[in-house]
Formats: structure tokens, C-alpha cells, sequence
């Protein structure tokens, strides 16, 4: 009881105000909406191009998959079916289908289904009237009907009312991506009608991404919850919004438009470096495959928009210092490392605990991987997937670097030491520290070094202070295998190469587990845990 009492008060001592006082206000609060005939249609001076590819999740008429899952959705009471995962249900509601691959082809079924979610979903009623989903929903609208499609009066006067509901509804108790999601809401419905009610839609969207903005996006380009997979949902809702800017002149001032773009060049960059080579992003706190667009499509897509596209970082290091994030490269090899903070204190919704965790890809290839996200549920999984144990780096004495529970809370949490990169007999050299073990009984500070060259990679980790166990885990991609040669060495094969992996002071172990490339899929693959015998050990991979 004592310790849950401990955990509470450092989760919720970073709490803004505002944060505390949306909290308070929107459980009291009573959403009023006015149900007569919607603001008239504002003229646009050219259709939405729709941006890259998107996943079809509408496969039957009725049939939807998300997550990796799919579901009939057959009566009124499926819209917030309670046997069905809540993010799933979320995505029913985004409807992002009118914007997917091959969406054209079923617009038919597109308007049936929105005439049906406006009769099966009551104003203020269901999951389909938080303020995330409504936000995502009305955006998804707005752009199909700029394509050309008629929303009907139906569905423009609900749109409206959703606009409406969202008004009151936005969400300052969260802040961070949710806050600019309501933002570019208000401001796609405020520029889709036109009126006095929709100029004050758009001025309280414009409102929230001036405030948000400066704050969100860090100096490096990063932003500043630290999710590669989040980065690239706001970069994209930019990008966005530099569109719409260009769409309907005027709607968007001139100088806001200027911030965004200076703000996605910027985000591109950041992008660029914790890209691998297969052109994904690195698994750092919340992320995963198939959510958020590829680096490649969100390139081509500022390209179209500003001329500015993407330049993958060069041999030698890359350091985003205000996001911790660093990028080294050396012959055939790329080593993504976190040795920073895992987020803002007010908001560590979507941080995992793994300071000083690495992914490193060898001859195009991922080899070590951190977990993935593949559920957001409140369950042991869900802890699983955020502890240490699940990326690449140390747990001492059974305990995460940082407190995560529940779903999106985090108690004490990890503060990283000076960073030191450099070049050291020809190698590129990264130094990097935390305290997140302070708090256990032998106060433990965590000390690493990774040392990388064109043909190895030493990564060596130093424990100071007091402690019964700690183990050094390196998750492998599930393609790799994993062969034992001798005692704590194995031979790693991967995509016809072959690298071989030489651990010392400890004791090496091979057994499986798993990775979570995309969210509701879950792939076996090998995992090497190192078991300190004293307060310094080691890994040496050679290729």
C-alpha cells in the first residue's frame, strides 16, 4: 500500500495545473450542441490530394481489421462492442478508410456507412464522442469530402454537432499529441463551413497549434513525447495542414504557415536519422510498424508540398541532443541508441523504460531489435512491453529504469548523465549514464559505452553501486539465428551474413521470446541475456 502511495505521488507530481484542472472540469462538464441546420460550405479553390498509401481496413461491407484484427460489425451496439479491444473500437470511429488504398472504388459503401454511424451513434453517445475520436473522424470527413463526395445534409449538420461537441471537449487534461489532433480538427471543420461559428472553430483550432507547436516540437526536430511512430503522426498532420493552407487561401495565416514549415523541415530531419535502412523507424518508446505513414511516403509528401524531401544522415554520428536520441554509422553497420530523457515529466503516456537501450542494423538488415507495441490494454503484456527487460539494455535486481504501470503511467523515472561522443583508435565512440536505479537500496548508477567500427561493436556497461542481479538482454530480429560456439559466444546468421558475438563478465544464455513489429501481431524470436558476475560486463560483435 505504501508503495502504491510512493508510485502515485511521482506520477502525479509532474502534473501541469491545466492538466489538473481539465481532469477536474471535464468529468462535470455537460457538452451542449445545437441541433439545428449546419453552417453554410466554404468554396475551396482546388479537390484534397490524398497523401501516399494508407491500409484498407473497411473489408467487407460491414467488416473492418484493425490492429490485426477483424470484426463483423452487425448491429447499432457493435459501434462499442465491450468484447472488443477499446483501440480497435477507437479506429472504428477515426473511419480512415475514406482515405485508404483504393478508397475511390468503395465510396459507395463509404457514404452507406456514414449515413449509418449517424443514425447508430446519438450525439454525446459512445466512444464515437471522445474528443480523439472525433477529432481524427471529423479531419477523415473533411478531406472526403473535398475529393469531390457529397456528405449529404445529414452528415454535414452531424459534423457540426461533432465539431461542436469537440469545441468543449478539447483535450488540455492530456496535452501533447492529442492537443494538436483537436487543433487540426477545429481548424479542417472551421475552413470546411464557413460563418461566424466556424470562424471561431478554426481561430480556437489556430489557437492550440501556435501554443503547441513551439512547445511540442524540440529543437532537434523531435517531438517531444519521443515516439518515433507519434513524430510521424504529427508530421504528417503538418504536412496536412500546410495543404489545406494551400487548398482554401487565407484560412491559415501566412505566418502560421511559415512556422509549419520550417517545423516539418525540421521533423523530416529527425525523422531521417532514427530511420533504419530498411526504411522504418526505430522501436523507442511506443512504436510500431502500420500506424503512422513510412518515412519514405511523409518525404515524398513534404516534397510535393514544400520542395523539401529527405537526406538519410551520412557515415560518422548524429547526436539529437534535446530528444537523446543518437545516431552512429560505420561500414555496414547502424546503431540507433537512447540516452536521454524518456519524455516530458507531464506527460510520459507513451515512454517505455529504455534509457540506454539500442537497435543496430548490419548490412541493411535489423539484427537487434527493442520490443515493438502491439496493445495499449491495461495488462501485464501492455507492462511487459514498456519494462526494461524488453529492450536492449540492463535490468538490475528485477526492476525497471523507469516506473512504468497501468497502461500510460510512469512513477520515478530514469535521468540520464553527460553524453560523449567522439572517435577513438578509428572507432566511433558514444558514452551515456542514468539514475534510474538510485532508488533501489545499493543506489545503482548505470554506466555504458558503445564502441563502433566498420567491421565491430563493443558495447560495455558498468554498474555502480550495491546490487544482487543484473542482466544484459539483445533481442534478435526474428529472421536471425543464433548458434552456440564455445562458452558465452554464438554465431549469429542473418540474411546470408554471418556476425559472431562474444559476451565477457558474465554468463550468457539463448532463449526465445518475442517482438511486436505492429500492433496485434507478435513474432517469435531469439534472445541472448548476459548475467553479471561482478559490476562490469560485455559485448563484442564482429562482422
Amino acid at each position: 500500500m505504501l508503495a502504491d502511495t510512493h508510485r502515485l505521488f511521482h506520477t502525479v507530481r509532474y502534473l501541469r495545473l491545466e492538466q489538473v484542472q481539465g481532469r477536474a472540469t471535464r468529468r462535470l462538464r455537460r457538452v451542449r450542441m445545437d441541433r439545428g441546420a449546419a453552417p453554410a460550405l466554404r468554396a475551396t479553390a482546388r479537390a484534397w490530394v490524398v497523401n501516399g498509401t494508407r491500409r484498407q481496413s473497411l473489408v467487407g461491407r460491414n467488416r473492418f481489421t484493425f490492429l490485426n484484427e477483424t470484426h463483423e460489425v452487425a448491429s447499432a451496439a457493435d459501434w462499442n462492442n465491450p468484447d472488443w479491444p477499446r483501440l480497435w473500437v477507437y479506429n472504428l470511429h477515426y473511419f480512415d478508410d475514406l482515405n485508404a488504398d483504393g478508397a475511390i472504388a468503395r465510396a459507395g459503401v463509404h457514404r452507406a456507412l456514414i449515413e449509418r454511424w449517424v443514425a447508430e451513434n446519438p450525439p454525446g453517445e459512445g466512444a464515437g464522442w471522445e474528443p480523439y475520436c472525433l477529432s481524427l473522424r471529423i479531419v477523415n470527413w473533411c478531406k472526403w469530402a473535398w475529393q469531390g463526395h457529397d456528405l449529404g445534409a445529414t452528415a454535414r449538420q452531424s459534423l457540426a454537432l461533432q465539431t461542436q461537441a469537440l469545441m468543449q471537449q478539447v483535450e488540455t487534461h492530456l496535452l501533447g499529441n492529442h492537443l494538436l489532433a483537436n487543433a487540426k480538427a477545429l481548424i479542417f471543420a472551421g475552413t470546411f463551413f464557413a460563418g461566424e461559428e466556424a470562424d471561431a472553430w478554426r481561430r480556437r483550432g489556430l489557437y492550440f497549434l501556435r501554443r503547441e507547436m513551439g512547445e511540442q516540437v524540440l529543437a532537434d526536430g523531435g517531438h517531444f513525447e519521443l515516439s518515433p511512430m507519434y513524430h510521424s503522426m504529427i508530421l504528417e498532420d503538418f504536412l496536412d495542414l500546410i495543404q489545406l493552407a494551400g487548398a482554401i487561401p487565407g484560412v491559415v495565416p501566412a505566418a502560421v504557415v511559415d512556422d509549419l514549415k520550417r517545423y516539418s523541415r525540421n521533423m523530416l530531419e529527425w525523422l531521417d536519422v532514427v530511420t533504419h535502412p530498411d526504411g522504418e523507424i526505430g522501436f523507442f518508446n511506443d512504436a510500431a510498424f502500420g500506424v503512422a505513414q513510412t518515412p519514405a511516403v511523409l518525404a515524398a509528401y513534404s516534397a510535393a508540398l514544400t520542395g523539401a524531401g529527405s537526406g538519410r544522415p551520412a557515415a560518422g554520428s548524429r547526436h539529437l541532443a534535446e530528444s537523446g536520441l543518437v545516431r552512429l554509422v560505420a561500414g555496414p553497420a547502424v546503431l540507433l541508441a537512447d540516452v536521454g530523457q524518456i519524455g516530458p515529466d507531464h506527460l510520459p503516456a507513451h515512454a517505455h523504460a529504455d534509457t540506454l537501450s539500442f537497435e543496430l542494423s548490419l548490412f541493411g538488415q535489423r539484427l537487434f531489435v527493442n520490443s515493438g507495441t502491439s496493445l495499449y490494454a491495461v495488462c501485464p503484456e501492455r507492462l511487459r512491453q514498456r519494462g526494461t527487460a524488453a529492450h536492449n539494455t540492463v535490468v538490475v535486481d528485477s526492476a525497471d529504469s523507469s516506473e512504468v504501470w497501468s497502461s500510460f503511467r510512469v512513477g520515478r523515472r530514469a535521468r540520464p548523465g553527460p553524453v560523449r561522443i567522439g572517435r577513438r583508435d578509428g572507432a566511433l565512440v558514444l558514452e551515456g549514464s542514468h539514475d534510474g536505479y538510485r532508488w533501489l537500496r545499493g543506489n545503482v548508477m548505470h554506466r555504458r559505452t558503445w564502441r563502433l567500427s566498420e567491421r565491430s561493436l563493443r558495447v560495455e556497461d558498468v554498474l555502480d553501486g550495491a546490487f544482487k542481479t543484473a542482466v544484459a538482454y539483445l533481442r534478435l530480429h526474428p529472421e536471425a539465428v543464433a548458434t552456440p560456439r564455445g562458452a558465452d559466444a554464438f554465431d549469429i546468421e542473418l540474411g546470408g551474413h554471418t556476425a559472431h558475438v562474444v559476451f565477457s563478465g558474465g554468463s550468457a544464455k539463448l532463449a526465445e521470446c518475442r517482438w511486436f513489429p505492429e500492433f496485434g501481431k507478435s513474432l517469435r524470436c531469439p534472445r541472448l541475456a548476459l548475467e553479471f558476475r561482478g559490476r562490469r560486463a560485455a559485448m563484442e560483435l564482429g562482422w
